[in-house]
């Protein structure tokens, strides 16, 4: 049986998460309600005509920003300055074309209307950020997340240019890293989060961050 979410803003205690990764069903997509989700480490994932699903799989995909991964064949992309990489410059359109751009193995993805809608609030209130990843004035990629206190939730990654997002994504870890960040979290394992670095922690590990994390967010607001 599975937590069903009415009006009220709640979440049942991760610790209670089935081995399918799903925690509840229901509620909405409201900022307070993504807020208090990702501040335990629960995110909305689900299909077209679906009620809203949360997950929160145990162990958890992550990527500390100081073990960040660059591969030879990305260091001369580096080497040569072939991307520029700007943030928060078009949220929209970065979140559009995650949306759009076809992935292996995948008829399309979870990013549906109401997800995009929900995630321009939370980005006009500052807690959702947008890379853009640049060959010269044309958009070559990017990514967006979620981003609380020390710790950044990926959502969704694309490229147009070969490699962009990887390109964005690095840089993007060491900004963080400069920036003092615990984590940048990847919720699901796939290869190319892989051989960027990303390795498994338990719950428990992911909720002690998560933890120290709220504790210092709620010193600052």
């Amino acid at each position: 049986m599975y937590h069903f979410l009415d009006e009220h803003l709640y979440f049942p205690h991760p610790e209670v998460v089935k081995s399918s990764g799903i925690l509840a069903v229901g509620g909405d997509l409201s900022v307070d309600r993504l807020l208090l989700s990702y501040h335990y480490g629960i995110f909305p994932w689900y299909n077209d005509n679906e009620p809203v699903i949360w997950w929160c799989p145990k162990p958890r995909f992550v990527i500390y920003p100081e073990k960040v991964k660059v591969a030879r064949s990305m260091k001369s992309y580096f080497n040569q300055n072939k991307f520029k990489v700007t943030y928060n410059t078009c949220f929209r359109e970065i979140i559009t074309h995650c949306r759009h751009t076809p992935r292996q193995n995948q008829g399309g993805t979870w990013i549906n209307e109401d997800m995009i809608n929900a995630y321009i609030k939370l980005h006009k209130s500052g807690y959702a950020m947008s890379v853009e990843v640049w060959e010269g004035k044309e958009l070559a990629g990017g990514l967006y997340g979620v981003i609380l206190g020390k710790v950044f939730f990926g959502e969704s990654m694309f490229s147009i240019k070969n490699n962009a997002s990887k390109f964005g994504f690095i840089t993007l870890a060491g900004k963080l890293f400069k920036e003092g960040f615990y984590l940048i979290d990847c919720q699901q394992p796939n290869p190319h989060l892989e051989s960027l670095g990303g390795e498994f922690i338990t719950g428990n590990e992911f909720q002690t961050i998560l933890r120290k994390n709220r504790m210092e967010w709620l010193c600052y607001v």
